[in-house]
């Protein structure tokens, strides 16, 4: 039974959204503030978190931010209707998905499912003698998809999920070129329609990672209007 938890100074939406949860088979937990589950966070980390980004005390952004210096637990935004710069800047600071308030409960736990379905491939649960299963070497990167683990230059790089799952799909093939859409089959589940600046907010946080390690990382090039493709270095 996967752990999730519920963060938004909504009770209402912690309340109905915990009952459908609930309902759906899985384990919730519920806070009202940010701060409160950070300090829940540091004692035990759920399996997935939904976070609100405006909330007292301390935000879903600062939150996130904090959660993502310890771990690559899969995050889900909420994020105010209409409101595109916190989608954004929810996923520049590394967020998997968002939904918008107001919000179908349905969707919701289809978004939640999809990731967790996507953190099981990629923990190694859902396992075969598959090219996605296989350690890869490209150049400078190494890729274990067993043990969610990415070096470069043999240094460790912490992505999430959606960060992994696009690297991989990236320099599994060097020099071919994968459109938005194909990078969107390979992040998401089909009944999951993001748009290309979810995309774009992935690969550019992406980058800002692998360069922290090296800050003349150029591995993933962008062809404007077409998509990205990996060159080996």
């Amino acid at each position: 039974m996967s752990k999730i938890a519920l963060v938004d100074d909504d009770r209402n939406i912690l309340t109905s959204v915990a009952m459908t949860l609930e309902a759906e088979g899985f384990d919730v937990e519920t806070y009202n503030d940010g701060q409160a589950a950070l300090d829940a966070f540091n004692k035990k980390l759920p399996d997935m978190a939904v976070l609100d980004i405006k909330m007292p005390r301390m935000d879903g952004m600062d939150l996130l931010q904090r959660l993502r210096q310890k771990t690559s637990m899969p995050v889900i935004f909420l994020t105010s209707k209409d409101d595109e710069i916190d989608e954004v800047l929810g996923l520049r600071v590394g967020a998997d998905d968002y939904v918008k308030k107001p919000f179908s409960q349905r969707l919701l736990v289809e978004r939640i499912r999809a990731l967790l379905r996507r953190q099981d491939a990629v923990a190694g649960e859902i396992v075969g003698d598959t090219e996605e299963t296989k350690v890869m070497e490209r150049g400078e990167l190494r890729m274990d998809p067993l043990r969610h683990s990415v070096a470069w230059k043999g240094q460790d790089v912490s992505l999430t999920v959606t960060e992994f799952l696009l690297l991989q799909a990236l320099a599994q093939r060097p020099g071919f070129v994968k459109s938005r859409d194909q990078l969107m089959d390979v992040a998401y589940d089909d009944q999951v329609y993001v748009d290309d600046r979810t995309i774009d907010s992935h690969i550019k946080r992406l980058r800002k990672k692998m360069r922290t390690v090296d800050p003349d990382f150029s591995a993933i090039e962008t062809l404007y209007g077409i998509g990205y493709r990996y060159n080996e270095e």
